[in-house]
């Protein structure tokens, strides 16, 4: 009998394991909260600033820069590159609507700062300092044939400004109508398709 009892005994946990255990729980969990919260705060620490600062995401909506780029496709911003160059033109860039800084547009630079910009219907005459007399540009490579529109106008542009258009012209709202961009509204290149599956590829700008 006082082996049965003794052995009892040598079975339960006094108060003080108990104790210990429970300290030994709690120093673990404590362990595993903190790991878990060094890595979501290193994770935070490398996406925030590369979303914010350097790359985002944009849906294009829409047909105006058909036949480039379609209703649904998602596109990566290049967010950098602005800050260490000037855009340059043919690229295509991704802005906030000066009439409405809530929207986000995509359209093609056609016009720098300080140049004169000359349409007659889809030929495009740019004067600049190096061009007194001015030069067509070749928008062979991406306009939709065929679809000609007629229009007319002419604009100079100041410093920090740029004049953007829609490769689909009959189906765009661009600077023919609501004026040139400031500088300040360019959030940033289109830099890479990622879909479709199918038509992810790195987007270039064409030469002129």
């Amino acid at each position: 009998m006082e082996k049965d009892i003794k052995t009892q005994r040598q079975g339960n946990l006094t108060p003080n394991h108990l104790e210990e255990n429970k300290r030994g729980f709690l120093k673990s969990s404590l362990l595993f909260v903190w790991e878990i919260s060094k890595v979501i705060i290193i994770s935070l620490a490398i996406i925030v600033p590369v979303r914010y600062f350097l790359i985002q995401p944009f849906f294009v909506n829409g047909a105006s820069m058909e036949p480039q780029f379609h209703d649904g496709e998602y596109l990566i911003v290049d967010e950098l590159s602005y800050r260490l160059s000037d855009p340059e033109r043919g690229e295509v860039i991704i802005f906030k609507y000066p009439k409405d800084p809530s929207q986000y547009y995509i359209k093609r630079i056609i016009g720098l700062p300080g140049e004169k910009i000359k349409i007659n219907q889809e030929k495009i005459t740019i004067f600049n300092s190096g061009n007194s007399d001015g030069f067509i540009l070749d928008e062979s490579d991406y306009l939709l044939d065929g679809k000609k529109r007629d229009f007319s106008m002419e604009t100079k542009l100041s410093d920090g400004e740029y004049f953007v258009m829609g490769d689909n012209r009959r189906a765009s709202s661009d600077s023919r109508t609501w004026g040139s961009l400031p500088e300040d509204f360019i959030i940033g290149r289109a830099w890479i398709r990622a879909w479709p599956l199918d038509k992810i590829d790195i987007l270039e700008k064409p030469e002129y």
